[in-house]
């Protein structure tokens, strides 16, 4: 037995765990930022957020943690670590090698840049003032681009970020895959625009009762699978899940009087990504593994609970009843398939978290366009404005009046997410493909969704995916859950089946 391995091991496990407290910590930190921290007080806090940020990643990138990397890594180590060891190790050392010529300072100044960013964002959104953000985005970008030289890329510099959400993803692999999407998508959206069949769409254009709407979701989140013993809902100005651990995972959804949807799909789609977080296996709990394989894996947990299962026929059947109770005025006397139709109706719009199922890919194209350019240094953070309109107009043919519902709509460049986007349309893809084989392997699927059944559902989402954690890389998992790589032509049916029937095409 060698003592010197085991010994690191040992070591390495420690270190590995205090790090995952930290970033615990720091989870909790960002939620009650966004979510119930006095506006005043958030700038000055931000410091301190900044403060353990730099902690976390220097020992992320200790001197220590390279030898104990350099010893666990070896040939001579692989007789003594298991699988779970292995895969600890090979998601420290790219962080550390990736990270480690990073500077300390750099990356503290940047943890606080972004908490001010936040906040400047905010402002920016609801005062249509992207002067007042554009200072911070402008050194979001300098950033970034300092630190792709810093990582190094082989290709194109994009490729630096797309790695950091989607590991082993490059330009090259994700062009021919959103080519076949953005084209197949275009192509049906303008069938569906010359189609005479119109949902009646209309009937969301009317006041929903908000405290009713508060209600109804706190009714089917337990029901569809998420343990409200082991998470929380609140509300926020753009929603997103957040996991302390895996007992402590928050979600968050917003309330919109005049569009019931947005809460209600809101909340079904951040309740996937709460539910693969509280099902990971508890043997992962501190350590680096107590996470979703990446962004674009955890996007397919999400979109596909809002989509396939949220926004299906079969969903409805169930909650619908109990929609018409909290509605009654509205919905009262609407027939189901109404409903079903109006819920999925296309109409292209200028806000991603409210488009449809089918436009909601080409509104990533915008963006995965606008990102690529802007960190090639082909364009400039100054010019996104009228960039962002002149590409909304190329691809879902509308030009958005004002920055609020245009460029300053998302929250993401104001955290640094460069590179985040293309994960949605990644997970509309793994979703569906993922669809395609649970059908293969559970028939009843949406049968057990109609009479309100989801732990059919959960069960092989748990078995399959959730339990994992970050135990195998996304094309790993993937090819584990599915039997074969990321294949595009699974959504291109999806929507074209769908949209058939709802369309009359």
């Amino acid at each position: 037995m060698n003592q010197a391995i085991i010994s690191a091991l040992e070591k390495f496990t420690e270190l590995d765990e205090k790090i995952s407290h930290f970033n615990s910590i720091l989870g909790l930190l960002s939620w009650d930022q966004k979510v119930i921290a006095p506006k005043k007080g958030r700038s000055i806090f931000a410091k301190a957020n900044g403060t353990l940020r730099t902690e976390a990643f220097k020992l992320s990138v200790s001197e220590e943690m390279g030898e104990l990397l350099s010893i666990l890594s070896s040939k001579e180590s692989e007789d003594y670590l298991d699988d779970e060891a292995k895969a600890k190790v090979r998601e420290r050392n790219k962080f550390y090698h990736r990270s480690k010529r990073i500077p300390a300072d750099m990356i503290k100044e940047f943890s606080v840049l972004t908490s001010q960013a936040n906040d400047a964002w905010e402002d920016a959104k609801e005062t249509n003032d992207f002067e007042r953000y554009l200072p911070y985005l402008e050194k979001i970008v300098d950033f970034k681009r300092k630190a792709i030289e810093i990582y190094g890329y082989e290709n194109h510099p994009y490729d630096a970020l797309l790695d950091e959400f989607e590991p082993g993803l490059t330009v090259e692999k994700l062009d021919p895959l959103f080519v076949k999407l953005r084209e197949s998508s275009s192509e049906l959206l303008r069938r569906i625009q010359s189609s005479s069949y119109k949902p009646a769409a209309e009937i969301f254009d009317q006041p929903y009762s908000v405290n009713q709407q508060k209600e109804f979701n706190r009714y089917i989140l337990p029901l569809i699978g998420f343990d409200m013993e082991a998470g929380r809902l609140d509300e926020t100005v753009h929603p997103f899940a957040q996991t302390v651990n895996t007992r402590d995972v928050r979600i968050t959804t917003r309330y919109l009087e005049n569009n019931v949807r947005s809460a209600i799909f809101g909340t079904i789609h951040e309740a996937g990504h709460g539910i693969y977080e509280q099902n990971i296996d508890p043997k992962f709990e501190g350590s680096v593994l107590q996470e979703g394989a990446s962004f674009g894996i955890h996007e397919s947990q999400s979109r596909f609970l809002e989509n396939m299962v949220g926004r299906s026929e079969q969903f409805w059947k169930y909650f619908y009843p109990k929609l018409q109770e909290h509605f009654p005025d509205q919905l009262g006397n609407l027939e189901l398939d109404e409903f079903y139709r109006a819920i999925n109706a296309v109409q292209p719009s200028f806000i991603r978290v409210e488009a449809d199922e089918l436009t909601y890919n080409l509104h990533i194209m915008v963006r995965y366009e606008i990102e690529k350019a802007l960190i090639a240094g082909e364009i400039e953070a100054k010019d996104l404005p009228g960039i962002w309109n002149a590409k909304m107009n190329e691809y879902l043919g509308i030009t958005p009046s004002n920055n609020s519902e245009g460029v300053l709509q998302d929250i993401h460049w104001s955290f640094g997410g460069f590179g985040y986007f293309p994960s949605y349309s990644l997970g509309n893809l793994y979703a569906a493909q993922i669809l395609h084989k649970i059908q293969q392997d559970v028939p009843e699927f949406y049968d057990s969704i109609e009479q309100g059944n989801f732990a059919v559902i959960q069960n092989w989402l748990k078995e399959n995916i959730h339990q994992y954690g970050m135990l195998y890389t996304p094309n790993e998992l993937v090819v584990k859950a599915t039997g074969e790589e990321l294949n595009a032509d699974y959504l291109v049916q999806y929507l074209e089946k769908k949209y058939s029937k709802i369309y009359k095409l």
